[in-house]
């Protein structure tokens, strides 16, 4: 039985949610391509949802609230039902761009936080490696 008692997935299913993060970011560049909007603006704005988390200024109950708000596809996905219904395809570049973002951190094992630790995820249990550490440590 693969689980993880942090409150993180492990086995496949980790690697499930990777790969499927790994999708929503091909398909959200792939998109916006099509918008025709400036790769210059995809750069500058890909990690502006991180700003997010300097709500873990105040405390880790504060940062997650904030952090998980912004890292689910709720708001991206809503942003873009209000696109697609009032005809403003204007939006699009800015939805596809906070998916990427979405997409790219659940690649990389960044999940939705834990009111007790920034690195305490859904995904993955985030933790700066020991100096001399070996990989299996961690």
């Amino acid at each position: 039985m693969e689980n993880c008692s942090n409150g993180a997935v492990a086995g496949a299913v980790r690697v499930w949610l990777k790969f499927e993060g790994l999708a929503v970011l091909v398909l959200s560049v792939l998109l916006y391509r099509y918008t025709h909007t400036s790769w210059w603006t995809f750069g500058i704005l890909l990690l502006t949802p991180d700003l997010s988390m300097l709500a873990y200024l105040a405390n880790p109950r504060a940062g997650s609230i904030s952090y998980n708000v912004v890292h689910s596809y709720v708001l991206p996905v809503a942003l873009a039902i209000i696109a697609i219904a009032t005809d403003r395809s204007a939006m699009a570049p800015y939805f596809l761009i906070w998916t990427a973002h979405i997409g790219l951190d659940r690649a990389l094992g960044y999940g939705l936080k834990y009111p007790n630790a920034f690195g305490s995820t859904h995904i993955d249990t985030l933790r700066r490696k020991a100096a001399g550490a070996p990989a299996s440590a961690i």
